[in-house]
């Protein structure tokens, strides 16, 4: 079995990658150049199984902090995350990464029902201007889950949408809630419903739920540099059932952020 990695340069060094290494796993790290990482957490499987989200491969990602994933089965999903992997394999990082995603729009078959997932990649793929228009699209309710929330214009976005009377509710880490740039403060003030997080560890989603039907999800925070800089994915999952299991976390999450009190 072939066995290949991408990580950031960051953390070339590591115990877990010096291993891989010594068992002859090929390893290519993003040079710590600039600003941007490689941020992506995705797994392709025999061409077929695709795992992303916001999970870490580390013992807090997995035990301490609050994250989500899906496993998703899909020939074409599994081209789309492939090619990505190999453009950084072949050392294509950030805003070097050309806009080559195979099918950006992915009809999912399964025996119940068909799921429709966009599939997005940054900054290649103009990721927030997307996020823009779904945000935009709300009509009954935006629910998030933020583990940094730097851009002005997605918060301008909910601010938007939060004046129109659609109901905009989330959950932000509570360390990077207070940090410099934080749209904290703005989205309560213009009558976002927003708390920090409850978790003593780290609030680490990046979670979109529109209007209990779309789930925005994957390793793209909400920031700048993650649109700009970073190299990110970004599914757009349009089916009611996987929202509802959203749902579910965020009222979990939630919960605990209103327990903690402010």
């Amino acid at each position: 079995v072939r066995v290949r990695l991408v990580t950031d340069g960051a953390n070339a060094d590591e115990e877990a990658i010096t291993r891989l290494r010594q068992a002859h796993i090929s390893v290519v790290a993003r040079p710590e150049e600039g600003w941007g990482i490689m941020h992506n957490k995705f797994v392709v499987v025999d061409g077929v199984w695709v795992w992303t989200g916001s999970w870490n491969l580390t013992e807090n990602g997995t035990y301490r902090n609050n994250n989500n994933a899906v496993l998703i089965a899909s020939r074409a999903l599994a081209e789309d995350y492939a090619a990505e992997f190999e453009e950084m394999f072949a050392g294509l990082f950030g805003p070097s990464s050309p806009a080559e995603t195979p099918y950006p729009l992915v009809n999912i078959e399964g025996q119940e029902r068909t799921v429709q997932v966009e599939v997005c990649f940054a900054p290649e793929d103009g990721v927030a201007d997307r996020l823009l228009q779904i945000l935009s699209s709300a009509r009954a309710g935006v629910r998030f889950l933020a583990f940094q929330f730097t851009s002005s214009r997605i918060a301008d976005a909910l601010i938007d949408q939060a004046g129109e009377g659609i109901t905009v509710q989330g959950v932000m880490e509570a360390r990077s809630a207070s940090s410099p740039y934080s749209q904290y403060d703005r989205l309560r003030a213009g009558g976002v419903d927003v708390l920090v997080d409850g978790n003593p560890y780290i609030m680490h989603h990046k979670v979109f739920i529109v209007d209990d039907q779309t789930v925005v999800l994957g390793s793209y925070n909400f920031t700048v540099s993650a649109d700009e800089e970073n190299d990110e994915n970004l599914l757009i999952i349009h089916d009611p059932e996987v929202a509802a299991a959203f749902l579910a976390e965020f009222g979990r999450v939630l919960q605990e952020a209103q327990t903690a009190g402010p």
